[in-house]
């Protein structure tokens, strides 16, 4: 009887530590960040703290994308500001996205948006998306 106390302990430990196990295999060491923000005029800070981020996390750095959604849309056309923002954003690897729908809701041309700018259908789906392939999100 001793001896089948052992040997269940022992399995279950066997058992619980393999599935720990396998759910850390799961996750990975990469940090890959997404910035939800209905605010045009948040992209510096956010690419400074893309910066800080990058430095922080090392090699561990991934991806970093910043999703556009409401009216703030319609402050991207034609605006010398955001454009050059944009360009610092391409060389820091940061991907700048505006949501489709909200171009639809207020009438912008994707044609008549920054050729740097990404659009997404929907940037609050794309936003939960990449939340669930692992991103650490921040809306704004």
């Amino acid at each position: 009887m001793k001896h089948s106390i052992t040997y269940i302990t022992a399995l279950l430990f066997l058992i619980l530590g393999t599935s720990e196990m396998k759910a850390q295999d799961h996750h990975s060491d990469q940090h890959d960040y997404v910035v939800l923000s209905k605010n045009i005029k948040q992209l510096k800070p956010i690419l400074m703290t893309a910066t800080s981020l990058a430095e922080e996390d090392g090699e561990n750095y991934g991806e970093f994308k910043v999703i556009f959604c409401g009216k703030t849309v319609s402050d991207m056309k034609n605006n010398a500001d955001f454009t050059m923002l944009l360009k610092q954003a391409k060389l820091q690897n940061v991907k700048v996205s505006a949501c489709g729908l909200s171009l639809n809701k207020f009438n912008i041309n994707p044609d008549q948006l920054p050729e740097l700018l990404e659009v997404v259908d929907n940037g609050i789906l794309y936003g939960f998306q990449l939340k669930k392939n692992g991103f650490i999100s921040l809306t704004i």
